[in-house]
């Protein structure tokens, strides 16, 4: 499912906006969140989606996703506990919760979210937060109920992107060796003014990085999949190739050196 060829450019208009998410906009940008968007834009249908990365260590890799597009709405979520991973659909996503409820896994998460920073790129928006704080219980049949403390990143976006759009997309915790808590965002081909470093939940904007197409490394940071989910989709007037390998990150970031790290890797391919 690699593709090695150079991403395709999608046909955004300029960037217009970058801020802090609840402060007051520019006027003139169009109509976004919080604000209720239209179901479509001409022929163009919404897309929006609310996706949570939970990084707890090597034995705790967490994401979970609501997605629209159009009329059409699904669920994931995928698990790694160290030894094997679990995936399923039912997957319930509101302000600073995440429920997941299925025969074999219950997962109940509380979310310290923040007001993150948010960008607009034409007829699309993102609102990103970087290492929130996160904590929960995992019951499973394999074993007692376990609590957990983790941080997160929580991806709001919503807009009625390209009929093809694709990127490449890198989000993760860590540390650097002078204790300072890091989070990124950084991502290749949609929103370029996205890409964010959290030093202590302060953000910094940056450059958009280099992404290899094996999706083992972005910018200088190294990585390592521990598990991957993938799945690949033909409903007609949908069609996607999706990526998302989870592991552990080495190296630099911004100039800040890795003493550890966690996260995914992204690579989506999709006409919608």
């Amino acid at each position: 499912m690699t593709n090695h060829a150079p991403p395709r450019r999608n046909r955004h208009k300029p960037v217009t906006y970058r801020g802090t998410f609840g402060d007051p906009r520019p006027p003139g940008l169009g109509n976004f969140p919080p604000n209720t968007m239209r179901p479509r834009k001409g022929l163009n249908p919404l897309k929006a989606w609310r996706y949570v990365g939970i990084f707890g260590g090597p034995n705790l890799l967490l994401a979970a996703a609501n997605v629209r597009v159009g009329p059409f709405r699904t669920s994931f979520y995928a698990l790694w506990d160290g030894t094997q991973l679990i995936q399923g659909r039912r997957a319930y996503l509101k302000p600073g919760r995440v429920l997941i409820a299925d025969t074999r896994l219950q997962i109940d998460i509380t979310l310290d979210e923040t007001n993150g920073i948010e960008v607009i790129t034409g007829d699309t928006w993102t609102h990103k937060q970087g290492g929130i704080a996160a904590r929960g219980r995992i019951m499973s049949q394999a074993g007692d109920p376990a609590e957990f403390q983790a941080r997160a990143i929580v991806d709001d976006s919503a807009g009625y992107h390209d009929r093809h759009t694709t990127w490449r997309w890198s989000a993760g915790v860590g540390q650097d060796t002078n204790g300072r808590q890091l989070a990124w965002n950084l991502t290749e081909n949609i929103h370029p003014r996205e890409n964010t470093l959290w030093v202590d939940q302060t953000p910094q904007e940056l450059p958009p990085p280099p992404f290899s197409p094996d999706l083992t490394n972005v910018g200088d940071l190294r990585f390592e999949a521990q598990a991957e989910r993938a799945q690949t989709e033909n409903r007609l007037l949908i069609r996607s190739r999706y990526r998302q390998p989870f592991g552990t990150f080495h190296g630099q970031v911004n100039g800040h050196t890795l003493a550890n790290g966690y996260g995914v890797m992204e690579h989506h391919d999709v006409y919608w």
